[in-house]
């Protein structure tokens, strides 16, 4: 069969119910959103996880290269926490001073490119950091700040806003389509239960301005930073992004006929749960659907492990578990499920367009499965689509942000075509 028949074919047949055929495992209860398909470097599997997807996976959007990445993983002790996040900062001082050194020599193009990556490193050291170390914070911020230097060397420029929430900010980033100033399709980027809004620039935001699309992006509360503001993750999303909302329609730039939601991980029920409560989201997209947070986290590992499977963890695992644990106010990976209670969104009551995008490796969990068709059954839209992306073309782990190119051709071929 040929690969553009294939995929006609794979998405007809989950719009129209049929089966997807024999693997075992999707008769496997347990969600595990990091479990890859597929080996990249590490034997541990969550650090494994987090360099081929959220690293690599950068690249292609100037997050990472592959030279510095795959020298930094070289250096790192397989599984523990305490080298992934030194030379992680290390490798982010290198470039960065590269960076310095290119602006003053008046080479803005070399200048952003240096600092976009830079900005990068910086994030990705916190992983295993705790929230408790002072270098969280202080790379947290470099990055932020590292991001604002590129993006005023970009045209346009890629903006930091904060917009004002119960006596604190949501930060966020906005970059207009067109140099002109003039109106154009928006793209509200939405991230998940570890996210910072850089996550979301390089997941996708070069895809949406080769396109024409603007792109805005904000942290809510639990997400990059803003747990150390008493920020931590809550079960009405859709109240802060209202906000974002707000913020976009309120901009020249943005068409307000064209104004689109994507949401990744958790971002997956943040996104519709908006669609549900605000009409002037025009069309939705997830990747993947989260009909129910609560019913999800009752089959992830980490919040079903007992005190046992706990102390076998490696201390990369553990710290990225703790800070999940810390975005979400609890002090227990079994707290996770219980924090989540309520935590959903209604399909029936989203009335535009909606996409379901889920990766194959991802779909073979029997509760990703069940929650995509409560969602797609019940999308009263015509409109509505569900992609399962493939492994052989590495795009088949949690959120495909393995291989963003695809994600970029799915989703921004789809909006073209249910908001022209």
């Amino acid at each position: 069969m040929k690969r553009s028949a294939r995929w006609m074919w794979l998405a007809l047949a989950l719009c129209l119910g049929l089966g997807m055929g024999g693997s075992a495992l999707a008769e496997e209860a347990e969600f595990d959103a990091h479990a890859s398909s597929y080996r990249y470097f590490f034997k541990d599997g969550d650090m494994d996880f987090h360099f081929g997807n959220l690293i690599l996976g950068a690249a292609v959007n100037g997050g990472a290269s592959t030279g510095e990445a795959f020298y930094a993983a070289s250096r790192i002790k397989d599984g523990d926490a305490l080298t992934w996040a030194n030379q992680w900062n290390g490798l982010a001082g290198r470039v960065l001073a590269r960076g310095e050194a290119s602006l003053a020599a008046g080479r803005a193009v070399s200048a952003r490119a240096q600092f976009l990556r830079a900005a990068y490193y910086y994030r990705v050291s916190v992983l295993s950091l705790s929230p408790a170390d002072p270098g969280f914070l202080d790379r947290g911020n470099r990055c932020r700040a590292l991001m604002q230097r590129a993006g005023a060397l970009m045209s346009p420029k890629l903006e930091y806003f904060e917009l004002p929430f119960e006596g604190g900010a949501l930060p966020g980033y906005f970059r207009a389509a067109r140099a002109d100033g003039g109106a154009a399709p928006t793209l509200l980027m939405i991230g998940g239960g570890e996210t910072f809004i850089e996550d979301l620039y390089f997941y996708i935001a070069d895809q949406a301005h080769a396109r024409g699309w603007n792109f805005l992006t904000v942290d809510l509360p639990g997400q990059g930073l803003m747990p150390f503001f008493g920020q931590v993750f809550r079960t009405d999303s859709h109240v802060p992004l209202k906000l974002a909302v707000d913020y976009a329609l309120s901009r020249p730039e943005v068409d307000p006929a064209r104004l689109a939601a994507y949401g990744i991980s958790g971002g997956g029920l943040f996104a519709p749960q908006l669609a549900e409560h605000d009409p002037r989201v025009r069309a939705v997209a997830m990747n993947s659907a989260v009909v129910d947070a609560h019913a999800l986290f009752a089959t992830m590992p980490a919040a079903l492990a007992d005190e046992a499977e706990m102390a076998g963890w490696t201390p990369f695992h553990a710290a990225v578990v703790s800070n999940i644990c810390w975005r979400y106010g609890v002090d227990h990976p079994a707290g996770l499920v219980e924090a989540n209670r309520g935590n959903t969104f209604d399909p029936a009551k989203i009335l535009v367009p909606a996409l379901i995008m889920v990766g194959e490796g991802e779909y073979a969990s029997a509760e990703v499965k069940r929650q995509q068709r409560l969602a797609l059954d019940g999308f009263p839209n015509p409109a509505r689509r569900m992609v399962v992306t493939p492994t052989d073309e590495g795009a088949t782990n949690h959120c495909v942000m393995e291989n963003r190119a695809l994600v970029g051709q799915v989703l921004f071929d789809w909006l073209d075509e249910v908001l022209p």
